[in-house]
This record gives C-alpha cells, structure tokens and sequence, in this order.
C-alpha cells in the first residue's frame, strides 16, 4: 500500500473515531425548561483546578443545499448543547448561586447558537458554501468565547453578587426575545 493511501485510511479512520467519540457523549441539548441541578454534573473534578465548577457547553450545526427554481438553497440547523459528563463541581465549596451562575453560561451558549442562526439565515452562500459556514461557526465561537469570558470576568465567577443578577436578568430578557 502507497504512502499517499495508507494516509487516506489513516485520515478517514481518525474521522471515524473522532465522530464516534462525540456521539458516544452525552449531551442535553438546550430548552427553556431545562434548568441544571447538581446532579447534572457528573464529570471528574481535575486535580489542582481552582474553579468550583465547569460547564461544558458547546454549539454545533449540520445543514444541506438543495437547488429550488435554479438556486441554491441552505437548509441548516443549530444546537446548543451541554455535557454533563465533561462539566463538574466541588460540592463543598458550590451553592445555588454557583448552579445559577453555571446555568448561565449554558444559557449564553444558546443565545451564541440563536446568533449563528441569524447568520446563517441572512448569508449569501456561493459554491462554496462549506467553508463559508464553517466560517461563520469559527467567528460565532470566537465570540461567544469572549463573552463567556467577560461574564465571568464581570461577576468574579458569581461572587459579585450584584453584578450576577445583572447578568441573570439580562441574559433572561435575551433569551425572551
């Protein structure tokens, strides 16, 4: 067998297991009647991490292109999803707040997924409509990333009392909207 085939097998197969990797995960994907307890939580806590708790929230998509009339139609969908089995906490040092707090930053993440639906509803799309949504979903990241940031920047990781039920009002009225 050829370098360039053994590389494509080897290419393929790394696919393969990484896509049976993420659907072997559990995954909720993201409602308005969802509302996180602790026992939703069911990942290892790393040794030596500082934090009291991680969520592990992700956005993902898949679509299709069809042709209507001559022209290229995109037919897309976006999910907001959170992982228990990748998010955790410290029981000892976690209250309510934490668990509101960690809630929100799931909540974050699917006003970051409705923000790529938007996108993706207004674009144009040529030819080259893979790359240019993947694109879209780069950009979306990066800023839902950055504001995940600044949320916990702002509330000091919910100690900021204050300012934290800012946040939960604000994201509450986004989401409302």
């Amino acid at each position: 067998m050829g370098f360039v085939k053994r590389t494509y097998y080897i290419f393929w197969l790394l696919i393969v297991l990484c896509i049976a990797s993420v659907q072997g995960q559990e995954e909720v994907e993201w409602s308005p009647e969802f509302r996180f307890t602790w026992k939703d939580f069911k990942g290892k806590v790393p040794s030596g991490s500082g934090a009291a708790a991680t969520t592990a929230s992700g956005i993902s998509y898949d679509f299709s292109t069809f042709y209507e009339n001559g022209e290229m139609q995109v037919d897309f969908n976006v999910y907001a999803y959170f992982y228990p089995t990748k998010s955790w906490y410290k029981p000892k040092i976690c209250n309510d707040v934490t668990l509101l707090h960690e809630q929100l930053h799931f909540d974050i993440t699917e006003l970051y997924a409705r923000k790529l639906r938007v996108k993706l509803a207004n674009a144009t799309f040529t030819d080259n409509v893979k790359e240019e949504v993947r694109k879209l979903y780069r950009s979306t990241i990066r800023q839902l990333n950055d504001f995940q940031n600044k949320y916990d920047a702002e509330t000091n990781y919910s100690r900021n009392l204050p300012v934290q039920e800012r946040w939960v009002k604000e994201i509450g009225e986004a989401l409302d909207h």
